[in-house]
């Protein structure tokens, strides 16, 4: 059942969340960063600042520990995803660990009519990445569009469908 978030700023974010037991996030970024890297913008978004990245080639994907790592040659990140045994207590490896992730889409932006995306938090409650994908309402390179082209939407309709069962 999705459910909806009203903003300080007035925006409104409608989130469908996916299961995090087990490997299905691990399965998705995967899915994500080695499939579809290239559509892809990555960073946290929190108030204050935004972290706005595109992948200039595709990124090696691999999996250690929990930990998936995007690598992109010169820069990488690491997200613990699935169950992580290197952790000094089992009490950090469940904050470490990916708690809630959900598909979201966006309006009422200053920035953009709407956004779709994907955003994960660990066992704090804390921001770990978006995932935004491309925007009905901006060419490749974010250049507002005079009219939305909606066929932008499909990759997002698709994972959250497949991931989130809507």
């Amino acid at each position: 059942m999705p459910t909806i978030e009203r903003g300080q700023d007035g925006v409104t974010t409608e989130y469908s969340d996916v299961a995090v037991a087990g490997d299905g996030v691990e399965r998705l970024l995967t899915e994500l960063f080695s499939e579809h890297w290239d559509k892809l913008t990555v960073g946290p978004l929190i108030e204050g600042a935004a972290y706005e990245i595109r992948f200039a080639a595709r990124p090696t994907v691999t999996m250690l520990d929990g930990y998936l790592t995007v690598d992109t040659g010169v820069w990488h990140f690491h997200l613990c995803v699935n169950d992580h045994r290197g952790a000094p207590t089992e009490e950090l490896a469940q904050v470490r660990r990916v708690a809630r992730a959900a598909f979201f889409r966006s309006d009422g932006d200053s920035c953009a009519p709407s956004t779709w995306g994907l955003r994960l938090w660990n066992g704090r409650g804390e921001q770990m990445i978006t995932v935004l994908f491309p925007n009905a309402h901006f060419d490749e390179n974010w250049q507002r569009l005079a009219e939305p082209r909606w066929e932008k939407t499909a990759l997002w309709e698709d994972l959250k469908r497949r991931y989130a069962g809507d």
